[in-house]
């Protein structure tokens, strides 16, 4: 894909302050996109995303916006909406990356209401919520982009609520791509498999057994990076994929085949 295919386009991405996210951040403004860094909670590593964009000439601006409690998207729209005179003109925009997410729960014995309601509100309804309130915004011709997980086709009893959340996603972006497909708007979820990102990196870097481990689990034979999976949001992304619509693209490196 050529740079500068997303051109004059506003993205947003959220999560983007690291990891997948920040991927998927800096590879949509290298292709021209002005892209809304959304975070939770740390300034310092959104701050630096936007850095990071700029030094490669693209154009970033961070949004703070923590998800998982009533009202998120709310908050989410309005910080957007304030920066737009700045950034996306009209306060329109035509790309929403739903990247943000909890990659964790206890297994079936030990997870708590608590820890399956916070799952579900960040990985499941916050999604729901931004699309709902977004769709005024989202130009007719526009991308919608889910990030789910290799964990929704695959039994990991060890991350049972996770994986479910995943799944609920991708029967969110076939309804969704039903539901928008006569504005022209695409939507589709990619699943990644194990990535090195900061998520992992408390068992998987620095354990080479660990390491060994992980990559033996995908065909082609290594941990995947935050690059492999923005490169496959950017198609998604780009007029490329104009004619893919509600499916579930696997990012897992043939994972479980």
């Amino acid at each position: 894909m050529a740079v500068g295919t997303l051109e004059g386009k506003v993205a947003l991405v959220t999560g983007g302050s690291r990891g997948i996210g920040r991927a998927v951040a800096q590879r949509l403004a290298r292709d021209g996109a002005a892209v809304a860094v959304a975070y939770a909670r740390d300034e310092a590593a959104a701050a630096e995303t936007v850095e990071r964009v700029s030094k490669d000439g693209g154009r970033a601006f961070a949004l703070r916006a923590e998800l998982g409690r009533h009202g998120d998207a709310a908050r989410l729209w309005a910080a957007f909406d304030a920066a737009a005179g700045e950034h996306a003109p009209g306060g329109r925009l035509d790309i929403i990356v739903n990247n943000a997410g909890i990659g964790r729960s206890a297994p079936l014995a030990s997870l708590s209401e608590d820890g399956f309601d916070e799952v579900f509100a960040v990985n499941v309804r916050a999604p729901f919520f931004i699309v709902q309130q977004g769709l005024s915004r989202l130009r007719d011709g526009g991308r919608i982009v889910n990030i789910s997980s290799g964990a929704a086709r695959l039994a990991m009893p060890e991350i049972i609520a996770y994986g479910a959340t995943k799944g609920a996603l991708d029967t969110f972006t076939l309804n969704l791509a039903k539901e928008l497909g006569p504005r022209g708007i695409t939507v589709n979820s990619v699943a990644p498999g194990i990535i090195d990102t900061d998520v992992n990196a408390g068992w998987l870097r620095g354990n080479p057994q660990a390491e060994a481990h992980a990559a033996s689990l995908a065909a082609l034979g290594r941990v995947g990076r935050p690059e492999d999976v923005a490169d496959v949001v950017a198609f998604l992304a780009s007029d490329d994929a104009r004619w893919v619509t509600g499916r579930v693209v696997d990012a897992t490196g043939g994972s479980g085949l």
